[in-house]
C-alpha cells in the first residue's frame, strides 16, 4: 500500500483529502506545516506529499526545497490557491511534479496521484509492468506471457517512452530530441523507421498498441 503525507494546514481540507486517499486503498496521514512534514519523513517512510503552498511555520516552499536538497525523490504534489504563472514557475523551478489549483476536484487528485505513483516507480526501479507484458529498461528486454525478447536500444526507448504514458501523443521532433539529442543530425524520419519496426515486431501482440494521431505523432495505447 503507498503511504501518502498530506501537509496542509486547512483541517478540514487535509481531513477530507485523507478521507477520500484511505478510501481508494491509500494509506493517508496528516501534517499541517512544513516542519511537522519533516519530522514525520524522519520516522516513516512516504512515497509522495500532496501539499499546500501557505502555510505556518514552514511553507510549501520551503519544504520542498529542503526536500530536494536533502536528496528526497519523492513526488510532491501542490494543491494550493496560488494560480498565477510566477508561483507555478517557483514551485516547479524548486522541484515540485505537479500542481493544482483549488477548489479542487477529488477525482481528479487521485488520477494525478496514480500517475505521480506510476511515474516514479518506473524511474525507481526501471521497468514498466501491465497485464501480461514487463519491459526491463536494464536489459532492454520485453517480456509478454512469460516469452522474452531484447530489443535494439532505440527500439525500446521508444516503445518505453510510449507506454510509460498511455493515450499521451509525443510529437516526432519530442521523440528526437530525448532519444537521439537536441543537436543530432539524424533525420526525423528515423522515428517513423523505428515506429514502423515495433509495429512489425509485436503485429501478433492484443495488449498494447502504437497509435499514428495525424499532424501531430504517436501514442501508446495499453488494451484493458
Amino acid at each position: 500500500m503507498f503511504h501518502i503525507l498530506v501537509v496542509e494546514d486547512d483541517h478540514a481540507l487535509n481531513k477530507l483529502i485523507c478521507r477520500v486517499l484511505a478510501k481508494n486503498g491509500y494509506e493517508a496521514t496528516a501534517a499541517f506545516d512544513g516542519e511537522e512534514a519533516l519530522a514525520m519523513l524522519d520516522e516513516t517512510y512516504i512515497d509522495l506529499i500532496i501539499t499546500d503552498l501557505m502555510m505556518p511555520r514552514m511553507d510549501g516552499y520551503d519544504l520542498t526545497k529542503e526536500l530536494r536538497e536533502s536528496g528526497y525523490q519523492l513526488p510532491i504534489l501542490v494543491v494550493t490557491a496560488k494560480d498565477t504563472f510566477p508561483d507555478k514557475l517557483k514551485g516547479f523551478k524548486l522541484g515540485i511534479d505537479d500542481y493544482m489549483v483549488k477548489p479542487i476536484d477529488v477525482n481528479e487528485l487521485l488520477l494525478r496521484v496514480e500517475a505521480l505513483l506510476r511515474r516514479a516507480k518506473i524511474i525507481f526501479e526501471k521497468k514498466l509492468e501491465f497485464d501480461h507484458v514487463c519491459l526491463d529498461y536494464i536489459n532492454l528486454t520485453v517480456t509478454i506471457d512469460d516469452n522474452s525478447q531484447v530489443l535494439p536500444q532505440k527500439e525500446f526507448q521508444l516503445l518505453y517512452k510510449l507506454l510509460s504514458f498511455p493515450n499521451h501523443t509525443f510529437t516526432r521532433q519530442q521523440i528526437m530530441d530525448e532519444l537521439w539529442g537536441y543537436d543530432s543530425e539524424t533525420d526525423i524520419r528515423t522515428v517513423d523507421v523505428h515506429i514502423n519496426r515495433l509495429r512489425d515486431r509485436f503485429r501478433e501482440i492484443p495488449y498494447f498498441q502504437i497509435q499514428t494521431v495525424r499532424g501531430l505523432g504517436y501514442k501508446g495505447m495499453i488494451e484493458k
